[in-house]
């Protein structure tokens, strides 16, 4: 399992960097700057989220309980928040924004349970 979170955060990485590139050079003249800036907080928080997976990755192999329930939060919040964000500025229709906040739940839900685990974690190690 925590093979699959640092893999996973890996290729979330390297897809936040494409999609920062992509929204800096490839988007600049084809959306307005609102959108621009949307597309940008896509990508900032793929990144964050790819690197709170490698952290989970680290974390499932200290055995942190939930480690493994807040990864697969973030990979889905990842999906949801930043999908609905690209393909926001993408499409133009803009009620998939709608989706977006599910997302953040999603991120909530994956950092909740890795800061209860890690909790756990500390309390079971003394």
């Amino acid at each position: 399992m925590a093979r699959t979170f640092l893999l996973l955060g890996a290729l979330n990485a390297l897809v936040s960097v494409a999609a920062g590139a992509f929204g800096a050079h490839g988007l600049r003249q084809s959306v307005s700057a609102e959108l621009l800036q949307v597309f940008e907080v896509g990508a900032r928080y793929q990144m964050y989220h790819a690197l709170g997976l490698m952290v989970v990755a680290w974390a499932v192999t200290a055995r942190v309980p939930a480690a493994a329930l807040a990864g697969w939060a973030m990979l889905v919040g990842i999906v949801l928040f930043s999908g609905s964000l690209y393909a926001l500025v993408l499409t133009g229709v803009r009620g998939l924004g709608a989706i977006t906040p599910f997302g953040g739940v999603s991120f909530l839900v994956g950092w909740a349970a890795l800061a209860v685990g890690a909790f756990r974690w500390v309390i079971q190690s003394s």
